[in-house]
């Protein structure tokens, strides 16, 4: 599935792009059962922290995760539309299962995702897959549009609070939030944005759940620099970025310097996920 000329000028333009492409109600339905076994198999995870749920078992940042979310990260539509945006050299990184509960979802401070990873130079493509309605009354994914063409990184201020998915908040007066865009979407539709796109999302206070799995690609000119801790591992999630594994999706690792052994385990069959 490729993107039109259309849509990839928007993402340009924008930062962020909701494709025509969905997931069919088949794809749906198996991972939002992944979804409620990810939940139950991780209960003293909050459900907005289920980080680097895509790596089967116990991982490092203390989620026991789903292989159904790689299945996800690796279907073959979604890496070509990330190829149109980023280039033909595509590397997965990470994987964040966002599940806001009814009532009591925690809020996503504005932010910008550079902020947060070890990538230089600083470049990724994020696929947000929803697998719940996702709406402005339960906390949809919320952005400002072009706020990724100067290809800065603007001051983050730290909260040191626990009921915050993230814990860096842009600080006041940096952007306007009167242009932001709310980013509705129904399960199986995703969105997409650009690393340097401010992005946030509203508390959840509805009594509709909303799930998302947030997707993370960069591309092979960039390096994974595991000796980076980026905002010194305050982030309000844990990481291990020493320990996390990468896959090389499509093209080559143009640097040459990317570990894609560092984390994997044996009997995982790479090519079979993808096929």
């Amino acid at each position: 599935m490729h993107l039109s000329t259309e849509e990839i000028h928007a993402y340009r333009e924008h930062g962020y792009l909701v494709p025509r492409f969905a997931l069919n109600a088949s794809w749906v339905g198996s991972l939002q059962n992944a979804l409620d076994e990810l939940i139950r198999n991780n209960p003293g995870v909050r459900p907005e922290k289920l980080v680097s749920a895509h790596i089967e078992g116990q991982n490092d940042e203390g989620v026991k995760g789903s292989q159904r979310f790689l299945e996800l990260a690796m279907h073959p539509d979604i890496v070509d539309m990330v190829s149109q945006l980023i280039g033909p050299d595509v590397i997965l990184w990470g994987c964040h299962v966002f599940c806001k509960p009814a009532q009591e979802g925690y809020e996503t401070p504005w932010h910008q995702d550079g902020h947060y990873w070890p990538i230089r130079p600083l470049a990724t493509c994020t696929v947000w897959v929803a697998l719940e309605p996702s709406n402005t009354s339960n906390g949809c994914l919320r952005v400002i549009p072009g706020s990724h063409r100067n290809k800065v990184l603007h001051p983050h201020l730290h909260e040191d609070r626990t009921d915050l998915t993230l814990t860096q908040r842009m600080a006041d007066g940096t952007f306007d939030e009167s242009q932001a865009v709310d980013l509705t979407l129904e399960p199986g539709q995703m969105s997409m944005h650009d690393v340097y796109m401010i992005h946030g999302a509203q508390a959840n206070r509805s009594g509709i759940r909303r799930t998302g799995v947030a997707l993370r690609y960069m591309p092979g000119t960039s390096l994974f620099d595991r000796e980076l801790k980026p905002v010194d591992g305050k982030t309000g999630v844990p990481v291990s970025f020493a320990t996390r594994p990468l896959w090389l999706l499509k093209g080559r690792d143009q640097t040459g310097m990317n570990d894609f052994k560092v984390g994997h385990r044996a009997g995982v069959e790479v090519e079979k996920l993808a096929s």
